[in-house]
């Protein structure tokens, strides 16, 4: 039973980083409100690289197409605004890592979840109201180091990176299909970036105690919830509203500050 109730565990965290991950909710800051509801601290920092390698294995299916065209003709504008985009996320991240790392125990998450339902409401009003014509090949080098900066913001726990990089893009006058595939493009090297970075605290302080079969149940939890939450997307960035996603993440918010700062059940 109590093998069933570990197993069921990581299954959870497993689920909660793919759908994380890439619908707006903010993967980071529900694997950090999950870890601490349910008390999860076995694996350390080799399960949350597998969980990155599980959601970038998610995102190269999806986008297998555009992977290979880039691949076959690096020589493109679309490449110039990825590697533009995640060298203005990289230098924030250098920029700002004691702000990252003073944060990174989720002393201000519940403000976070509020920050991303603010964001996806300007994304909303993005959709409905801006004029839309942009795509890769006419952008210009300043919308590419807006959607970059968005995803520097993300990294702190709590803010949707999809939600803000796809805010970014629609701001900047992207078409809403063309938002939504440069987000997901540009959430591999952030991706592998997140888990190349996490490599040295690996090694520094090892794996830690954990159950193989545990992990790769997450691992295949986040590689299919990740696969399922991108097709959710595409659809829903194009056909539908982010308003569930805003009142979600805005009650979730508020339900977290209350917690940290009044009722402490989980912080």
């Amino acid at each position: 039973m109590a093998e069933f109730i570990e197993l069921l565990k990581y299954l959870v965290l497993g689920l909660v980083q793919g759908l994380g991950e890439f619908l707006p909710i903010s993967s980071s800051g529900h694997v950090l409100l999950t870890e601490k509801l349910f008390g999860i601290t076995e694996g350390g920092m080799l399960m949350t690289v597998l969980l990155h390698v599980a959601t970038l294995a998610a995102v190269l299916i999806v986008f297998r197409k555009q992977v290979m065209d880039i691949l076959k003709h690096p020589i493109q504008w679309k490449t110039l605004w990825l590697i533009v985009a995640t060298a203005v996320t990289a230098v924030m991240t250098l920029v700002f890592k004691k702000v990252i790392d003073f944060a990174e125990d989720g002393r201000f998450l519940g403000f976070c979840f509020i920050f991303t339902a603010m964001l996806l409401t300007v994304a909303e009003f993005a959709k409905t109201y801006l004029a839309r014509d942009i795509t890769c090949s006419n952008m210009k080098w300043w919308r590419a180091v807006i959607i970059g900066a968005m995803q520097g913001v993300a990294v702190l726990p709590g803010i949707s990176r999809s939600g803000a990089t796809i805010t970014g893009a629609l701001c900047t006058g992207m078409k809403k299909d063309e938002a939504a595939e440069f987000s997901f493009l540009l959430s591999i090297p952030a991706i592998l970036g997140g888990a190349v970075l996490e490599l040295p605290e690996l090694i520094e302080f090892g794996t830690g105690y954990f159950t193989w079969y545990g992990i790769l149940a997450a691992m295949i939890a986040a590689g299919v919830s990740g696969w399922l939450a991108m097709r959710f997307m595409l659809r829903l960035i194009t056909k539908r509203s982010f308003n569930g996603f805003i009142i979600y993440t805005a009650a979730l918010g508020i339900l977290v500050v209350l917690d940290q700062y009044v009722t402490h059940f989980v912080f």
